[in-house]
């Protein structure tokens, strides 16, 4: 892995990042934590680390697209990342590839190989660890401060249980390293309504 390179786009994505003070969740924090557990999975997998660095530089750039516009932004989700790399003169074909992991972060989007696998499971990581609770009211405020809305208690809650048993881990090991935690935190949510309801 070339870690000049890495290191280049590290600041630049730093830099179109930092001033998003609106972003409680999504920040430059966020995509540090996602390029470290990107990498941890990959070698957890027993992958190739000649191919890391395509890896690393989509997680890197994967929510840079939130300094355009929070939703509908399908469009610009790849196109930050192939303007900058094109601009240090990044292999094409690597480019159009680094795209598409980038693009599978998607939720409607289904993972189509192993880059994809890894980056979905990578970026949802933080959702199932002992800090979830903290790291999830983060993304709540984030939400009601960009749509200028306010989400009651019960409407989270049924909203986060929603989503955690939908969701699907793609690696093998992230199922092995996450699954209790994430039924953990679902009973969680559950004994929370339950008290909403009272």
């Amino acid at each position: 892995m070339n870690k000049q390179i890495i290191h280049w786009i590290k600041d630049y994505v730093n830099t179109i990042l930092w001033w998003l003070d609106q972003l409680y969740y999504h920040q430059y924090e966020h995509t540090l934590e996602v390029v470290d557990r990107s990498i941890e999975l990959w070698i957890e997998e027993w992958l190739n680390e000649n191919d890391l660095e395509i890896l690393a530089i989509a997680a890197l750039f994967h929510d840079t697209w939130f300094i355009i516009q929070y939703e509908n932004n399908e469009n610009y989700w790849a196109s930050i990342a192939k303007n900058y790399l094109k601009s240090i003169l990044y292999p094409k074909d690597k480019i159009k590839l680094i795209q598409n992991i980038i693009l599978s972060t998607s939720s409607d989007k289904k993972a189509e190989n192993i880059y994809e696998k890894i980056l979905k499971d990578a970026d949802t990581d933080n959702l199932w660890r002992d800090d979830f609770f903290e790291k999830w009211e983060r993304l709540r405020k984030e939400i009601e401060t960009i749509k200028k809305i306010k989400i009651l208690d019960p409407d989270w809650c049924h909203y986060s249980i929603k989503f955690l048993k939908e969701h699907q881990f793609l690696t093998i090991t992230e199922i092995s390293q996450r699954q209790q935690k994430k039924e953990e935190n679902i009973k969680k949510l559950e004994n929370q309504l339950k008290e909403f309801k009272k």
